[in-house]
């Protein structure tokens, strides 16, 4: 018999592991499916953390596997056309010949033969690898064939670009006019954009001025509710021979608003604690011990930023949320100062993703952890 996969953990906080290890996201997952299956592309937003890029990942699962032909680039590490396109060319050609056989690596050779593709193993995963050689001045070009080959698959090709943000700042190339001059004469292609800077993604689909304006239909996600999450947390403990009452996980919940990655990495400890009944001060326990392991990050972060950024970043982690910060009592309370210079203080660390503004206009520290550690030091 073929050995099995164990998954010793359920709770991941690297990456998506299958779904009996996914949390909810069913209303989510059926209107991506609903969208890209009747031709719309969808734009996908939500803050960092709380599950975008691993409900990409469940919905492209949830795909039966003549469905479509499904591909996730990361742009976050991306900072030009060229890298835009090795990256993208990488994801479709290794997708495509994994598992290898030699109709497809014909039809890739035969296709992209002025592109030289070369064909090999990844040195850590032992998967099969199939690279082309991108040549200085011929990226828009080899982005174009690219699009051109997914769009003569025999199936639907879904595409997705995670941080698709980050192209708003390639200097090389009006990287936004590029792409949709390409995107809107394809037929068989659909996509998502994702992304985690609200403001950047909304600009660039919202306005009247870019070159994407209304052409996706707009998805924001949200925390998972807290009684489907105790659910799913408290099944698995179980199976664990843990316990958890819905009081404790309330508890723990509310600590991080419910953001996703920060449950799963104190569940995730939790689990390997082995506690067979986890009270909340066993989470408080677990919370100080991640604090301390990321102490030193923290502390880095605050020698980056002024004075009176970290003034304002210190306030707004000891109020929790912020909704009025320009009142005499927020700004007196804090010795903050005139407002301007706390507004000034407030968009800075907005741009440095330290800070997250809410739809309702509030402001609150953006990486949950770090947000806790600075309200108590």
């Amino acid at each position: 018999m073929g050995k099995q996969t164990a998954v010793l953990n359920p709770f991941s906080i690297t990456s998506y592991i299958g779904p009996e290890y996914f949390c909810d996201r069913n209303k989510e997952t059926q209107e991506l499916a609903g969208a890209l299956q009747n031709g719309r592309n969808v734009t996908l937003v939500s803050p960092r953390r709380v599950g975008k890029t691993g409900l990409i990942h469940h919905f492209f699962q949830s795909l039966e596997t003549q469905e479509a032909n499904c591909f996730y680039v990361d742009l976050y590490s991306t900072s030009n056309l060229q890298e835009f396109t090795k990256l993208f060319a990488q994801e479709v050609l290794t997708k495509r010949i994994t598992p290898f056989s030699e109709q497809v690596w014909s039809e890739i050779t035969h296709f992209f033969g002025a592109l030289r593709p070369v064909f090999g193993v990844d040195p850590v995963s032992g998967m099969p690898q199939c690279t082309i050689d991108i040549q200085p001045q011929r990226e828009e070009w080899t982005l174009q064939q690219l699009f051109a080959y997914l769009d003569q698959s025999a199936i639907p090709c879904y595409v997705a670009f995670d941080e698709f943000q980050t192209i708003a700042e390639y200097e090389d190339v009006k990287m936004e006019a590029l792409l949709r001059t390409y995107i809107q004469q394809l037929h068989n292609v659909h996509f998502i954009f994702a992304g985690s800077k609200k403001h950047i993604m909304m600009e660039m689909f919202s306005s009247a001025k870019r070159p994407f304006y209304r052409s996706t239909q707009m998805m924001y996600i949200n925390v998972i509710d807290e009684h489907i999450y105790y659910a799913f947390a408290s099944g698995h403990l179980l199976a664990h021979d843990q316990q958890i009452s819905a009081a404790t996980f309330h508890e723990l919940y509310s600590l991080v608003d419910g953001y996703t990655w920060n449950i799963q990495n104190l569940l995730n400890r939790l689990y390997q604690s082995g506690v067979p009944v986890i009270e909340y001060n066993t989470v408080l326990e677990t919370l100080h011990q991640v604090l301390l392991e990321e102490m030193p990050s923290y502390q880095m972060i605050c020698r980056l930023i002024t004075d009176r950024q970290l003034k304002v970043l210190r306030a707004v982690a000891k109020e929790g949320v912020v909704k009025e910060p320009g009142s005499n009592a927020f700004l007196q309370k804090y010795q903050l100062g005139a407002y301007s210079t706390v507004r000034s203080a407030l968009l800075t660390l907005c741009d440095k993703e330290l800070i997250y503004q809410n739809d309702d206009g509030s402001f609150m520290v953006y990486e949950k952890f770090f947000g806790l550690w600075l309200k108590n030091n």
